[in-house]
């Protein structure tokens, strides 16, 4: 069985959003802290090192377009499939990705995720929802499977059901 790497947002475009995000608005960084001041986000998913988010580090919650910037590095037009949603940086640099958070990150039991199939125009091709299980990077591992067993599937994209929010991204192998 084949094995997925889960990508990170890239550097470049992580200068970009700790300056301005991608709805144009200027990158607004605080302190997370438990206690709901200024915002409750430990345990939210950071998508510059594919961890949650710790009590005392500099984050900040961004709008982020994956698809758009995607399209932009290929040449794809996805028109009316782009979008953008919050998501949480580091407000600094950090080290990328964490071996230690796990293969496939802010995958507890019981999350549930959609897996959205992207052509390489950059158009939704279809879609799978997850429940992940005890075995979530076996569960990862089928579902992405299954979406690249098309030979259109470009790159698929990993949301939160409840939020919409963006988690991570795999290309094809």
């Amino acid at each position: 069985m084949t094995t997925y790497t889960p990508l990170p947002i890239p550097p470049t475009a992580l200068k970009e959003l700790r300056v301005t995000d991608d709805a144009g608005q200027p990158t607004e960084p605080f302190t997370a802290r438990a206690d709901g001041v200024p915002q409750d986000s430990i345990g939210a998913p950071l998508r510059c090192c594919l961890r949650e988010v710790r009590a005392g580090e500099r984050v900040a919650l961004v709008s982020y377009a994956p698809l758009r910037r995607w399209a932009a590095g290929t040449g794809a037009r996805p028109g009316a499939y782009d979008e953008q949603g919050p998501v949480f940086i580091h407000a600094g640099a950090c080290g990328g990705p964490d071996g230690a958070a796990g293969r496939y990150p802010a995958t507890g039991a019981g999350a549930l995720r959609v897996l959205r199939r992207y052509n390489a125009q950059g158009q939704i091709i279809g879609g799978r929802h997850l429940e992940v299980p005890e075995d979530a990077p076996a569960a990862f591992d089928t579902a992405l499977g299954e979406a690249f067993a098309d030979p259109q599937t470009a790159l698929v994209h990993v949301r939160a059901v409840e939020y919409g929010c963006f988690h991570f991204e795999v290309r094809r192998p």
